[in-house]
């Protein structure tokens, strides 16, 4: 028989609550394609693939019915000739832009300190 730790494993949502919601929102081709749908609305793969530069249509995808799976995201599916899918953010999708605004403001006021951080932290032999 085992021995009993000493320190009780602690559940990591009772540890930190926003941990789930990062690994949600922040992963790293979740928030652009999110940006992208609250900025520019419903849009086809294509659009989405050309305005996030980067990313391949593989991830794309993946990405795409990840979010849709979450209930961030809507896909629609026309079907026309040629068959016609788009995308758009949901409700609940929406419902992060206070929090994306409070990002970018951040970002907006603070990206330059954490510059200067890094230069110095760099800069010092002691690292």
């Amino acid at each position: 028989m085992g021995t009993k730790s000493a320190q009780t494993a602690v559940d990591p949502q009772l540890a930190c609550p926003v941990g789930p919601v990062v690994d949600i929102v922040f992963s790293r081709w979740t928030t652009p394609i999110l940006w992208t749908l609250h900025a520019h609305g419903r849009q086809r793969f294509v659009e989405l693939q050309r305005r996030i530069d980067a990313i391949t249509p593989k991830v794309l995808t993946q990405r795409l019915r990840q979010l849709e799976r979450d209930g961030l995201v809507v896909r629609t599916y026309h079907p026309e000739v040629p068959p016609r899918v788009e995308y758009e953010i949901s409700e609940l999708g929406l419902s992060l832009a206070p929090l994306f605004a409070h990002l970018a403001e951040w970002a907006d006021g603070n990206l330059d300190k954490v510059d200067r951080a890094r230069q110095a932290y760099d800069a010092d032999p002691a690292h």
